[in-house]
């Protein structure tokens, strides 16, 4: 009964409190209005309410009293109080109430003063520390979920609000690491918390961290916490076990990217070690990310030292130690991998074997022997037999450090190759943990100076052999079969260059014999990748294509066309085809009495001609060219001597231009689609692009297409040209505006003009 009269007689005082703030003009009155509802949360000892009343004010009038000031932030009596009052009587009802409510109420006078005062006085701390006490008592699924998003997404949700009025305070450079001060705060209330007695919870805390770091800020977050939490836990058991515990608490949907973060930020293992201590133990996923994603998935040196001496720090994560061995192991000894990885991936799997051998104790390696027996044997053999000398040189470093590990028959490995080091620390790679062996392969292949020797050679003046010539073991293929079967069958890098090299010429010397294999040359050239870096890959391959399409037209270019429009294919291949098919019509275009009389071979134009699309002509020198071609000059012509007449190869195969229309229409389309969502771009660079493609668009659709495909785009773009060209800063903006604009009203004059033109209606 009496909590009933309570309630009660606090709603009747708030009601009246309100209905001054609505009403009231009397400043006095409203400051008397402010004071009453600030002594509801004023918990000192000349505090006039009683603490149910102050607990009732909090749980049911908190929020409305927030968004009534909130409403009446244009009042007069505002403006009428001095700014020591409005510190203390508005300000202060902001700064002094629950948090969360606050923080909330806040959201929707974004871009207020109070709300750069709410995070500047560490009430992000308090709202935290308060789900840490679990002193919350009108919590929430919902509202937990509610604060979460808008404790993570701050910024994007000023940035939107504000726009170009966004305060310094609320971007993320200096939001992230405030949240994160805000965070170890916590973190530090609740030490102190559990060395009185207190119990807390950590989850909210482990919530938020999880949710900032999954929206890509954990650079930010944990480059202000991880040297914190490295500091406080290298002599402080309860910092280590409110550490473990936010870790546990971290969601497993947002596991993956604290881990990662972490581990990017931290200083070294033994700090790894003492934040998440055994985690990989008891978390599934945590096990995952640590000992297969962040070690053989990626290739940063960094992390393999600390993850390795974290599992070989302690005895219980030493078995994933072992597990983690086995693994790189079997990806050093793979084939497979050594043919068709790259380099640096293959550096970084040795540095991985290397570095998890040497972390193993003797007994552990009399265990592993007969593993690392058959990886060092067969392995060392792969790579042994490549043909790249960096890979033939791991193949040694490997086997000669395993065999001296595992010491077989007391005998090592040694190969006929000198390592000359110049004060280099890696002669003798000790045995040992983490900080006495970090072995850099890659400063070893830096500072060592290769020879290769015999013992009785030595003394011997070395010949001259400068002016010799490499005499390649492998020929050219004389037969266009030949050559695509090495295309599409040879893992000798030698022999597929030379049949790339020699194919154009095959196809044109023996066009009969193209014609039968010409769609499935064609197949074959636009699915290869340049896997050998072969010199001038991209110009052989599409000469070839080129001559066989124009060998055998018909069935290549239908074949071409057809795969331009179907899926799984990139970009680039989709350039190609469009080269391929311009190239062979300007070649099928051309009297064959201007083609040169000796053919220069394709391997010898591939080393010195740029390959088309990668050194694309600028937009300018485009534009002003066809503005050039369309400008009609009245001159007198010079003489010119007469053409003898030849066939036209060009008409009989104009089925090669059957899908220009289509093409052309619909890549207008497309392309006019991606450019309009960027035509008011602030930077004058992609405003010019942007209206580049307008002006190509124009030209080169047809102009029946235009009403037909893009006739419900046309008004909208015309007056958006029209407002470029008057009021665009840039000078060649408002240029290619007017020349869109003429080109745009040139295409419809004519098709309107055509008494059988379609219309938008048909």
């Amino acid at each position: 009964m009496e909590s009933l009269t309570t309630n009660t007689d606090v709603r009747l005082t708030v009601t009246r409190c309100f209905r001054t703030l609505k009403s009231s003009t009397d400043s006095s009155d409203i400051i008397t209005a402010l004071r009453t509802l600030h002594s509801y949360l004023d918990e000192g000892p000349d505090s006039t309410a009683t603490s149910a009343e102050r607990a009732e004010f909090r749980r049911a009038h908190y929020s409305s009293a927030l968004q009534l000031l909130v409403s009446n932030i244009q009042a007069d009596w505002l403006h009428q109080l001095t700014a020591a009052q409005r510190a203390e009587l508005w300000d202060g009802l902001f700064l002094a109430g629950p948090p969360e409510q606050a923080l909330l109420v806040l959201m929707d006078a974004i871009g207020e003063l109070r709300w750069v005062k709410f995070l500047q006085r560490g009430r992000l701390a308090e709202l935290l520390w308060s789900y840490c006490l679990e002193a919350a008592p009108s919590d929430s699924p919902q509202l937990r979920e509610t604060l979460l998003g808008r404790i993570s997404a701050l910024p994007d949700i000023t940035a939107n609000k504000l726009q170009l009025n966004n305060r310094a305070l609320f971007r993320p450079q200096q939001y992230y690491p405030l949240l994160a001060t805000e965070m170890l705060t916590a973190l530090e209330h609740t030490c102190q918390a559990l060395r009185a007695g207190t119990d807390c919870n950590l989850t909210f805390v482990a919530q938020t961290l999880g949710k900032v770091c999954i929206q890509g800020h954990s650079g930010l977050v944990l480059a202000v916490m991880a040297p914190r939490l490295s500091a406080c836990t290298r002599s402080d058991m309860v910092w280590q076990r409110v550490c473990w515990k936010l870790l546990e608490n971290v969601p497993q949907r947002w596991m993956e990217s604290v881990l990662t973060g972490l581990v990017q930020a931290i200083s070294g293992p033994d700090a790894l070690g003492r934040i998440i201590g055994n985690l990989v133990l008891t978390n599934k996923k945590a096990q995952f990310v640590i000992t297969h994603k962040l070690l053989l998935l990626q290739y940063k040196y960094e992390v393999l030292q600390i993850i390795l001496g974290y599992l070989a720090a302690d005895r219980d994560r030493r078995p994933l130690l072992i597990q983690v061995l086995r693994s790189v192991s079997q990806a050093w000894s793979n084939s497979s991998a050594v043919k068709h990885t790259p380099l640096e991936q293959q550096l970084y799997v040795s540095k991985a074997l290397l570095l998890s051998v040497s972390l193993l104790k003797d007994s552990e390696i009399q265990e592993l022997r007969s593993e690392l027996l058959q990886c060092m044997l067969g392995g060392m053999q792969t790579h042994l037999d490549s043909n790249v000398v960096r890979i033939r040189h791991m193949g040694m470093v490997i086997g000669e450090y395993l065999s001296s590990r595992m010491d077989i028959n007391g005998t090592k490995l040694k190969f006929e190759v000198r390592l000359i080091y110049s004060r280099s620390k890696y002669n003798k790679p000790p045995r040992g943990s983490l900080s006495l062996f970090v072995l850099d392969c890659e400063s070893i292949y830096k500072s060592a100076r290769l020879t290769f020797y015999h013992s009785s050679d030595d003394e011997l003046t070395p010949y001259d052999m400068s002016g010799d010539q490499e005499i390649s073991k492998a020929s050219p293929p004389r037969y266009l079969r030949d050559c695509l079967e090495i295309l599409i069958s040879s893992e000798d890098p030698v022999r597929v260059e030379l049949a790339l090299k020699a194919a154009e010429s095959l196809v044109r010397k023996n066009s009969f014999a193209a014609r039968e294999i010409s769609v499935q040359m064609s197949k074959v050239l636009l699915h290869m990748d340049d896997k050998y870096n072969i010199n001038g890959f991209l110009y052989l391959r599409q000469a070839t294509m080129v001559a066989l399409t124009v060998t055998d037209c018909i069935p290549v270019a239908h074949y071409l066309t057809t795969e331009f429009y179907s899926l799984n294919y990139s970009l680039r291949q989709r350039l190609d085809i469009l080269e391929v098919l311009a190239l062979a019509a300007q070649e099928l275009s051309k009297p064959v009495t201007e083609k040169k009389a000796a053919t220069i071979s394709s391997a010898t134009t591939a080393e010195s001609t740029p390959y088309p699309g990668d050194n694309p002509v600028h937009w300018q020198q485009v534009v002003e060219k066809r503005i050039q071609s369309k400008t009609k000059r009245l001159t007198k012509k010079a003489v010119q001597p007469v053409t003898k007449a030849t066939p036209n190869r060009y008409a009989p195969n104009i089925c090669l231009i059957h899908d220009t229309f289509l093409l052309a229409a619909q890549m207008g389309c497309a392309l006019l689609d991606f450019v309009w969502a960027v035509r008011y771009h602030a930077d004058q660079m992609v405003r010019r692009g942007v209206l580049f493609a307008v002006c190509s668009v124009f030209l080169s659709m047809p102009s029946q297409n235009l009403l037909v495909d893009i006739g419900d785009q046309l008004f909208e773009t015309r007056s958006w040209l029209a407002d470029v060209a008057e009021g665009d800063p840039d000078a060649d903006c408002r240029s290619l505006a007017v020349q869109s604009l003429v080109l745009l009203d040139k295409s419809l004059k004519k098709q309107l003009q055509d008494p059988q033109a379609p219309t938008v209606e048909t």
